[in-house]
């Protein structure tokens, strides 16, 4: 009987390591998916800009990886319950990581990256074809020849980024659904909250490292090693700027297929978490039979997909929970999507400096909020009706924080025939006929090439052509432009290249703005966990991982997706000027209206959270009224375990718990 008691134990012991195996592959998992996820929205900016493709098309291609989740995550999530779940996800993290690698191709199968510059990079000062010259005739115009027109085909490049976001959103299907359902069947329910805590901090810990990557590519010149980066006239601030986006898909690529490996040697079952004596044990193994055994005697696997799915379609409480994450979802990806680009455009900041910012303040709130969020439901066993009031009103605090941004603006840049007169006062739109002025109109320069030099007047210039400029110094970035006739100084007038520095005030603003996000993301976070757990717990057992699938298919299906592709349209009806392609085609835009920006940026996804607390406080108002099932007077605690009746009314009964906010699909998005 000894000898018995101490393999149970054994057995009991080796089965806890492996769960515990389990949750740190899992939370590896998150972390490389999250990683490469971080890393793609990071490097919208600079895809844009390699292939000069407008916004709503890189918004396309950023939505694509939800079409190749959508393509499986119902599937996936009902039959992989039934499958070797560990297998599966091991199988998902190679195809992610043969989609990254996908993603880098282009940069291999293209030639060298041309942007447009009317300068010479040679500093060739014998050639001043780029200067004020009256009756002369500038060299940079658009060309017309066929054979220069054909080399424009590269662009179509960005089609195996598409797939290849396709592909990795396919491999990531299996990690969310069957990995919280693993934890959800064989770990303790008051454990359960704390496990699923640690394993979306692994969805914080991927896009911060992601975050930091992209900082680091999007700094280093996308051609380096090829070219002489001493020549170029351009700088990580400047619009036209591509990073080496393709060399953190190749690091993605290898961790992704590297955190596949320990699920290949995890099994397909455990015992539930917690069972201490042989009864228990033999009680386990005896129902873990009896399960195999009514599978086997069923026709097939798919019997009870149907009623599945009409049990939650039928579940009130179930659906109001994904029409609030919905909406929640659509405004919160486009806040991350374009956050980037927000920077640059509002604040000034390169794309480098815009990513790196992002990481350091934002996603270490998220993290601490996460940790916090399932300690507080481990340590104070959080009811379920609870849980939803912590976050419908941590959520509403969070939402009237977001006005603030509002306060925390900048002017916009400042670039003469675009946004101001060439006096120097400010116009509101962009007219066309005004990029030519009396100092200028002589110089035969071409309106629609950006090359932009910064005078010493404080204003901008869309060339040194256009500032009236008549002779240069020095070469490369360091090149000085002299006699310039639109620079009205007392002194001698210059300009260098780039755009103008928004000043000591804008970068306050920048503090501020980044301040109040990091607040807010942590205020946001803490009710993640908590209203997790509401959707897990008010789902039958048997349905747990479909009606988890099901969640996440419809808010990629309504959100992740069109999201990005109508705001990014939306995006560009701010651009001020498009870059010009060889052919005289547009290319990606150089600079926007950050006015009309700042309100899509932050008015459209307030107004969308604003909608979704109506169905919200319905929900409170329900839970209130409703006696849940399982749930204890004495100790106050809901215990929606995994035996329930089956029964309508008591199905009815138990979805009356639900969360405001889609909580862990919204800042995993990062």
């Amino acid at each position: 009987m000894a000898e018995i008691e101490k393999r149970l134990e054994t057995h009991r012991m080796r089965c806890l390591s492996k769960l515990k195996m389990f949750l740190l592959a899992i939370t590896c998992a998150f972390v490389s998916k999250t990683l490469s996820g971080s890393y793609m929205n990071s490097m919208l900016t600079q895809i844009e800009r390699q292939f000069n493709i407008p916004t709503s098309l890189v918004g396309f291609i950023n939505g694509s990886f939800e079409i190749g989740n959508l393509l499986l995550i119902i599937f996936v999530s009902y039959f992989g319950t039934k499958l070797h779940r560990p297998i599966l996800i091991g199988v998902g993290c190679v195809v992610m990581g043969l989609g990254c690698f996908l993603q880098s191709l282009p940069h291999f199968l293209m030639g060298r990256y041309e942007y447009e510059s009317t300068v010479s990079v040679s500093g060739n000062l014998s050639s001043n074809s780029f200067l004020c010259m009256e009756n002369g005739t500038q060299t940079f115009r658009p060309t017309e020849d066929p054979s220069e027109c054909v080399k424009e085909v590269k662009s179509l490049m960005w089609i195996y980024v598409l797939v290849g976001n396709i592909i990795r959103g396919i491999g990531e299907t299996p990690i969310m659904p069957l990995g919280i359902s693993y934890i959800e069947d064989f770990a303790k329910s008051e454990n359960s909250p704390l496990y699923i805590g640690f394993v979306e901090t692994g969805a914080i810990i991927g896009p911060l490292i992601g975050l930091l990557l992209a900082s680091f590519c999007a700094n280093v010149y996308v051609d380096t090693g090829s070219v002489n980066t001493d020549d170029l006239t351009i700088t990580p601030t400047d619009t036209r700027w591509v990073g080496a986006w393709w060399f953190g898909f190749l690091i993605c690529a290898g961790v992704n297929v590297l955190t596949a490996i320990p699920f290949f040697f995890l099994p397909k079952t455990l015992p539930k978490e917690g069972l201490k004596n042989n009864a228990d044990i033999i009680k386990n193994d005896k129902e873990e039979k009896q399960r195999e055994a009514v599978k086997k005697e069923k026709d097939g696997i798919t019997k009870d997909f149907l009623p599945f799915m009409k049990s939650l379609l039928c579940n009130p409480i179930y659906m109001l929970f994904i029409l609030i994450s919905i909406v929640q979802f659509n405004a919160f990806v486009n806040m991350f999507t374009f956050m980037p680009k927000y920077l640059e455009q509002q604040y000034g900041k390169s794309a480098s400096e815009a990513i790196f910012l992002i990481g350091i303040y934002n996603l270490p709130p998220i993290c601490i909020g996460y940790i916090a969020g399932g300690l507080i439901m481990k340590k104070f066993k959080i009811t379920v009706k609870q849980a939803a009031h912590i976050g419908c009103w941590l959520s509403l605090i969070e939402y009237l924080l977001h006005f603030l941004c509002f306060l925390m603006i900048c002017d916009n840049t400042s670039v003469a025939g675009i946004t101001t007169t060439y006096k120097g006062i400010q116009q509101d739109l962009y007219v066309e006929n005004t990029i030519l002025a009396d100092c200028n109109k002589d110089c035969n320069c071409p309106i629609k090439m950006w090359d932009p030099v910064c005078g010493n007047n404080g204003v901008s210039y869309m060339s040194a052509c256009l500032a009236g400029c008549e002779t240069s110094v020095g070469t490369g970035i360091n090149m000085v432009f002299q006699n310039c006739s639109c620079i009205q100084t007392s002194g001698n007038s210059s300009a260098v290249l780039g755009l103008c520095d928004k000043g000591y005030d804008c970068s306050m603003m920048l503090q501020y703005f980044l301040i109040l996000s990091a607040i807010g993301s942590f205020i946001y976070s803490l009710s993640a966990i908590p209203g997790y757990m509401v959707l897990l717990r008010c789902i039958k057992p048997e349905e747990k991982s479909l009606g988890v699938g099901l969640h996440t298919f419809c808010t990629r299906v309504f959100a992740g997706i069109p999201a990005p592709i109508y705001f990014g349209a939306l995006v560009d009806s701010t651009c001020l000027h498009w870059g010009m392609l060889k052919c005289g085609e547009s290319g990606a835009c150089r600079i926007y209206d950050s006015t009309n920006f700042r309100y899509i940026y932050l008015g459209l996804p307030a107004a969308l959270r604003g909608t979704s607390y109506i169905p919200a406080f319905l929900i409170l108002i329900m839970l209130k009224k409703r006696l849940l099932p399982g749930e204890n007077a004495s100790s106050g605690t809901v215990l929606i375990e995994a035996k329930v009746t089956g029964k309508e009314n008591d199905c009815k009964d138990m979805h009356q718990n639900s969360k405001v906010l889609n909580d862990g699909e919204s800042k995993t998005k990062l």
